[in-house]
């Protein structure tokens, strides 16, 4: 018998006997005995009540839940093994993007003359009130190593604070100085927010002119060989229109959250990127440090704003079209991660509800394409949408922070062992492979990646259902050097007026939930499943306060 079965006996023993208060004990070793209804009494038609509502109602809905969840579970691991073996498989055999595509360098013995080996490159940099890495960024792309009359440098500048107006402005201006051929292109309008000033970048007349673009967000910094260690993938392979560099993160450890985010999308380039470009030649777009040929982009359409993640929307379409991607992990690009919790959380939402949206735009533009294979198609809409896009947030949210808690209150859930323990420990070492130096912060993570999983799982339902926020789109904050020119005394002044602002209900609720779950089963569970429950109930609580990431002081 369950210790919540012996809390209602016990309330039934301790009733005291009335003419209007008569209550009979229903013998719970026996399924087979009828069960004694309570004649009268307030409390004992509630007992009565929630002991039918548990069986019939509760149970058969837990239970219900808990097989789906094994079985995204099992779908989840099949998924990661498969991309951990081929990238094994990969490192291995050394098949590098060089080795696989023909890659030869550009002959650049006559460089100060004709440079007729030197194809156009288009350099684009979209921005939005990010003075704090605007100047950055434009003289990272500025510096390239590339012939100068074979460059067009694009600022794309929807800024609407004047400081950062005017910090783009006489960036621009200095470089030109400098013989830099830069435009600086502002709209009087932010429709279709980066997309749009993608799109209306494309439609100038120097444009024409180009072969390829390469884009950069405002805090990424290419090094000066970037273009000529990625462009002549697309000189000598026609097929191939994106070339895709891995990130590099230059605030990686300004705190637990940025180490924890770096673990995360250290996976995603080694697993996802890698493993997709050498058994696909697809993989989703970046949004960022890549170079694409125009042909290709024109052909796919165009920029299109009607999800959140133009980038994943061009590159499905371009794929849709034959075309081919290839991702070059030894090239780095320095860029910076969010590093308050407002931030990540606003960029969470939009990477976890465009995707979702996208998938249900273009599931039957994906069936219906004559142009790709019936494998592609697979591919498309199971692995790449449906398992890393949908299924991982909602599994890992209510199994792991809902129906596991939930096994404490209702004995009659059995989740065997390998959901428990042995799937996730492989997946997570899976994960930890990426960043070794981070081993030490695996615990951390999971309880960070559950917490954050409420929230993907809130914005993915928002995607597939098209509701509300779906088409919201929030700049990620960057935060460049600001934090080095305050001081923290600021912080602590403002830390009381900031409190009330920092608190996140959702996370409290939940982290309640979990408590009060672990609460139970200290005091009546059979085994330590509590300190689980304890721990992850403290990463929602922290969450919750606020108390995570960066601090910036106002003023």
């Amino acid at each position: 018998m369950s210790p919540f079965m012996k809390f209602f006996n016990f309330l039934y023993d301790s009733l005291p006997p009335s003419s209007w208060f008569l209550v009979q004990r229903h013998n719970l070793a026996s399924s087979s005995e009828t069960d004694e209804v309570v004649r009268s009494g307030i409390i004992g038609e509630l007992i009565y009540i929630w002991k039918e509502t548990r069986i019939f109602v509760f149970i058969p809905i837990l239970k219900f839940l808990v097989t789906m969840c094994l079985v995204m579970s099992f779908l989840l691991f099949i998924e990661r093994v498969y991309m951990s073996v081929v990238v094994v498989i990969v490192k291995l055999l050394r098949r590098t993007p060089e080795k696989v595509h023909k890659w030869e360098a550009i002959n650049d013995d006559d460089l100060e003359l004709a440079h007729t080996n030197y194809p156009m490159v288009l350099i684009q940099i979209p921005m939005y009130n990010e003075k704090e890495v605007c100047q950055l960024s434009i003289g990272a792309a500025c510096r390239l190593s590339w012939p100068l009359d074979r460059m067009i440098v694009q600022v794309l500048d929807d800024s609407t604070d004047p400081a950062s107006k005017e910090l783009v402005n006489a960036e621009c201006d200095k470089w030109a100085r400098k013989g830099i051929n830069i435009m600086s292109e502002i709209r009087d309008n932010r429709i279709g927010y980066k997309a749009g000033a993608l799109k209306a970048g494309m439609m100038h007349n120097y444009v024409k002119q180009c072969e390829f673009v390469a884009i950069f967000d405002a805090d990424f910094q290419p090094d000066p060989d970037f273009l000529a260690r990625t462009i002549p993938f697309l000189i000598h392979n026609r097929e191939i229109s994106l070339v895709q560099c891995r990130w590099k993160f230059v605030n990686a450890n300004e705190c637990l959250m940025t180490r924890m985010q770096e673990m995360s999308l250290n996976y995603h380039f080694l697993a996802e990127q890698e493993s997709g470009s050498s058994i696909h030649a697809f993989f989703g777009f970046n949004g960022t440090a890549g170079v694409w040929r125009i042909a290709a982009l024109n052909e796919a359409g165009g920029w299109k704003d009607r999800t959140t993640v133009e980038d994943m929307d061009l590159a499905v379409r371009a794929c849709l079209h034959g075309w081919k991607f290839v991702y070059v992990h030894n090239v780095e690009v320095k860029n910076e991660l969010p590093s308050t919790f407002k931030a990540y959380r606003f960029q969470q939402h939009r990477w976890s509800c465009g995707p979702a949206n996208l998938w249900r735009k273009m599931t039957m533009e994906i069936l219906q394409n004559k142009k790709v294979s019936a494998w592609k198609k697979l591919y498309l809409i199971y692995n790449f949408f449906f398992i890393r896009k949908i299924v991982v947030h909602i599994f890992t949210f209510v199994f792991y922070c809902l129906i596991l808690p939930a096994t404490v209150l209702f004995p009659e859930l059995q989740v065997p062992k390998w959901a428990t323990v042995y799937v996730p420990s492989t997946i997570t070492l899976l994960n930890a492979l990426a960043t070794p130096r981070s081993l030490h912060l695996l615990v951390f993570w999971i309880l960070f990646e559950n917490v954050m999983s409420m929230h993907r799982t809130k914005a993915t339902f928002i995607g597939l259902l098209e509701a509300g926020r779906v088409n919201e789109w929030v700049v990620t904050e960057k935060l460049g050097d600001t934090l080095k020119s305050k001081l923290i005394t600021k912080a602590t002044t403002k830390l009381y007026t900031r409190f009330g602002q920092r608190i996140n209900w959702r996370e409290l609720v939940v982290g309640l939930y979990i408590f009060i779950c672990g609460c139970y089963d200290f005091a009546y569970g059979g085994s330590y499943f509590y300190v689980y429950l304890f721990l992850q109930a403290c990463a929602f609580f922290v969450a919750g306060v606020g108390y995570i990431g960066t601090i910036v002081p106002i003023g």
